[in-house]
């Protein structure tokens, strides 16, 4: 667990590092070859860099243990900053989208092969970058890290959409194909509705966890039937599971034997919380209320 931790803040690391980088490159490029969806894609990048920062703090504070004003962990911190990175990227869009506009009322930019490969590293570098955190997040089940990963897939589109934009108006140019010529700029509107699209399923799952929705159904069967498996337990009253960041709360409320003990209850609570901790991933709490049941009922 703590080796995967590190991984995690590894991996944030990585990104926001990258991320300055890449935000230099593409607005000192941009600025200098007046490239409109190379300087909307550095400003989305300098949005992205605040929030890796976000996600990197959000991390630390999630890694803290359970104290007496948070008795279920700091895991929510994770979506707290989830969904700050969603507001970025919608904001972004926002941005690009407008300016993309702008560029299009306007004379086209000239194209040159310097923003062409600016474009073409970012697409390189972000894809990389989205693989790694991705398959470091899904190991952790690390929703600020998810985020972030899905924060470079939208880089990514960013870039593809830079590379065939600039291509396209380079070819207008050599060639005299005036609605070519707008290639960049059109790729950022392109760009603008992607990144705002991927925003908002963004935004969404973080407010599905912090509102404390159920989790998906599959896991849901699986919490149920465990807990059906074990011999005392007679009926099944209620069973609730909810994300928590990167762990899994999970509150059940089942029937068994009213003649039985205390002490013979309390070892069936330890028997469902182990067989529900073993056999689901990610779950860091089992919470369990005993009912009487009957014989006849």
């Amino acid at each position: 667990m703590e080796a995967t931790s590190k991984q995690s803040t590894f991996a944030i690391w990585i990104s926001l590092i990258s991320n300055i980088l890449l935000t230099a490159l593409k607005l000192i490029v941009g600025f200098l070859f007046g490239s409109q969806v190379l300087l909307a894609d550095g400003v989305h990048n300098a949005g992205d860099v605040f929030a890796s920062a976000a996600a990197l703090i959000a991390m630390m504070i999630s890694k803290r243990p359970p104290d007496k004003d948070h008795p279920y962990g700091h895991g929510k911190a994770e979506v707290i900053g989830a969904g700050m990175i969603a507001v970025i990227l919608v904001l972004a869009a926002i941005y690009m989208g407008y300016h993309s506009v702008l560029a299009l009322m306007g004379p086209p930019h000239t194209a040159t092969l310097l923003v062409l490969i600016t474009a073409a590293i970012s697409l390189v570098w972000k894809q990389w970058l989205y693989i790694y955190t991705m398959r470091i997040g899904k190991k952790a089940n690390s929703s600020g890290l998810i985020a972030t990963a899905y924060d470079h897939l939208a880089d990514v589109y960013a870039s593809l959409a830079a590379v065939i934009g600039i291509a396209l108006a380079m070819l207008g140019e050599h060639y005299n194909i005036q609605f070519l010529k707008y290639g960049d700029p059109v790729a950022g509107i392109i760009v603008a509705y992607f990144v705002l699209r991927l925003a908002i399923q963004m935004g969404r799952s973080s407010v599905d966890v912090l509102m404390e929705k159920n989790i998906d159904d599959e896991r849901m069967d699986e919490i149920l039937q465990l807990v059906q498996s074990i011999p005392e337990v007679k009926r099944i009253d209620r069973v609730r599971a909810r994300e928590h960041g990167h762990y899994i709360i999970v509150d059940v409320r089942v029937g068994i034997p009213a003649e039985l003990s205390v002490q013979e209850g309390h070892d069936i609570s330890k028997k469902i919380k182990q067989v529900v901790m073993d056999q689901v991933p990610n779950v860091e709490e089992v919470l369990i209320h005993l009912n009487p049941w009957y014989k006849g009922e």
